[in-house]
C-alpha cells in the first residue's frame, strides 16, 4: 500500500492552522484538500488500513511508526489472544515530566472493511469522508494525536500520554490488558518509571457529535438456553419442545424495560431514561417436522439505573416465573470488566469544561474496562467527532469540519486538565 502520509512524517512540529487551507480553494476537488493537509492525510491513511477486530496489527504498526517519527516513545503492549495483537501506548520522548493526562480511543473496527473515499454532501456542500472507521473511531484517534502534537508544540512539558487499544468493538480485551498493567496504569502509592503516580485526567474518544458525554448506560449480556426432547412433529407429545418453553420467557424479557420496577421490571432513571432490552439472536430446532430439542437466545440490556446484581435478580425471577421454574432452562451472564458474571452499571462521566454541549449516550465504551483505583480523584471525559447514528453502518462517514473542530475540542479538554494542575 502506498501511503502519501509518508512524505509528511518528517514534520515533527507544526501548528494546526499552518497546515490548513481555505475550504473554498478545494470546493471542486475535495481530494486535493486531503492531500494538502497532514492531519486529514493521516486520518485517510488510518482508514485505508483494514483493522477489523482481531486484525489490528497493521494499523498498530503504522500508528506506532507515525508517533515515533514525531518524537514519541512507543510501547507496543501485547494483548492476550492472537499473538500479533497489541495496544499502542506513547508518550513524548523528551518530556521532563511523567504523564498525568491520558488520551485514548480504539483502533479496531466492526466488519466489513469499507474503503476510504471522499466527496461532498449534496445537501450541505460539506466535504464528507467515508470508510470503515472514519467515524468510529479513527476520527477520534486522528484528532487526539494532532491535538497532542499541537499542545506539545506550544507546551513541550505538557504531561501527555496516548493509548490506542484493540478489541473495543468485541469485548474490551485491549483496555483490560492495559488496565491490569501496573507499569502503565499504576495503583496509588506505587509510582512507575513510565507514568509516575498515574493519571489525573483521562479523555476517551468516541463519536459524540462534539458533545461532552455526562455518562452512558450500563450493560448486561446474557445467553438463555433451553433443552427439550426431539420427536416426530406428528406426535409432539412424545417430545418436549424447547421452543415452546423459551417463547414465554422471551415475551416477558422483551418487556422488562417497559414494566415498572415495582411490578418486576428493570429500573429507569431521569438521567438515562428507561432500561432497554434487545433480543439480538434466537435459534431453535433443526426442521419443521421435528419437535425442537434446543432453543437459545442472546440478549443485551442497556441498564439505566441500579446495579448489575439487582438487574440479574430481576431477570432470573422473570425467566423462572415465565417458565414455571423449568429445570431445563439456564441463564448464563457475560463477564463483567471486574471478572465477575453480569456486566457494569451506568457510567457517570465528567462534563465540567465550559464551551461544550452536554449529552448522554446509550452505547457502550471502554470506560468501564479501565480500572480507576479506589480513592483516586480522576476526571473522565468522553468526547469526539462524528455521529454514532452512522457508526457500524454501510455508509459510515464524517465531515472535515467535525474533524477539525475535534482537534480544537481535545485541546480545550487538555488545557482544562493542565489548568487544574
Amino acid at each position: 500500500m502506498k501511503l502519501s502520509l509518508l512524505t509528511s512524517l518528517a514534520l515533527a512540529s507544526f501548528t494546526f492552522a499552518e497546515q490548513q487551507s481555505p475550504l473554498s480553494a478545494f470546493s471542486k476537488d475535495p481530494e486535493s484538500l486531503i492531500e494538502a493537509s497532514p492531519f486529514l492525510s493521516f486520518h485517510r491513511d488510518l482508514i485505508s488500513i483494514s483493522s477489523i477486530s482481531g486484525n489490528e496489527s497493521a494499523v498498530g504498526n503504522f500508528l506506532s511508526s507515525f508517533l515515533e517519527s514525531h518524537n514519541f516513545t512507543v510501547i507496543k503492549q501485547p494483548v492476550p489472544g492472537a499473538t500479533s495483537r497489541f495496544n499502542v501506548f506513547a508518550y513524548p520522548s523528551s518530556s521532563p515530566v511523567k504523564p498525568s493526562i491520558l488520551l485514548t480511543s480504539h483502533i479496531d473496527t466492526v466488519p466489513p472493511f469499507i474503503p476510504y473515499s471522499v466527496g461532498k454532501n449534496d445537501s450541505t456542500g460539506e466535504i464528507l469522508i467515508s470508510g470503515r472507521g472514519s467515524d468510529d473511531a479513527k476520527g477520534s484517534v486522528a484528532a487526539q494525536v494532532y491535538a497532542a502534537l499541537e499542545t506539545l508544540t506550544e507546551n513541550p512539558s505538557a504531561p501527555l500520554a496516548l493509548l490506542y487499544v484493540v478489541d473495543e468493538e468485541v469485548g474490551g480485551a485491549g483496555m483490560r490488558a492495559f488496565s491490569a498493567n501496573e507499569t502503565l496504569n499504576p495503583p496509588p502509592g506505587s509510582p512507575s518509571e513510565i507514568v509516575g503516580e498515574g493519571y489525573e485526567t483521562i479523555i476517551f474518544g468516541e463519536p459524540t457529535d462534539l458533545a461532552l458525554v455526562a455518562g452512558h448506560k450500563g450493560m448486561i449480556g446474557f445467553h438463555l438456553n433451553v433443552t427439550g426432547k426431539s420427536s416426530h412433529s406428528g406426535y409432539p407429545w412424545l417430545g418436549e419442545s424447547a421452543l415452546s418453553t423459551i417463547l414465554p420467557a422471551l415475551s416477558i424479557i422483551d418487556k422488562l424495560g417497559d414494566i415498572p420496577e415495582g411490578e418486576g421490571g428493570l429500573p429507569s432513571s431521569e438521567k438515562y431514561g428507561r432500561t432497554t432490552v434487545n433480543i439480538g439472536r434466537v435459534d431453535a430446532g433443526v426442521a419443521a417436522n421435528v419437535v425442537p430439542a434446543f432453543a437459545l437466545a442472546d440478549v443485551a440490556v442497556r441498564l439505566a439505573a441500579g446495579t448489575p446484581e439487582d438487574a440479574i435478580e430481576i431477570i432470573l425471577k422473570a425467566v423462572a416465573n415465565a417458565t414455571n421454574e423449568n429445570p431445563h432452562v439456564s441463564v448464563e451472564f457475560s463477564q463483567a470488566p471486574n471478572g465477575k458474571a453480569g456486566g457494569y452499571p451506568p457510567q457517570d462521566l465528567d462534563a465540567d469544561v465550559p464551551g461544550f454541549n452536554v449529552t448522554t449516550v446509550n452505547y457502550a465504551t471502554d470506560v468501564p474496562n479501565l480500572k480507576i483505583y479506589e480513592g483516586s480523584n480522576v476526571k473522565r471525559y468522553l468526547y469526539g467527532p462524528g455521529s454514532i447514528f452512522v457508526a457500524h453502518g454501510d455508509h459510515e462517514s464524517i465531515t472535515v469540519s467535525q474533524l477539525e473542530e475535534a482537534v480544537r475540542g481535545y485541546k480545550k479538554l487538555i488545557q482544562a486538565a493542565l489548568d487544574r494542575q
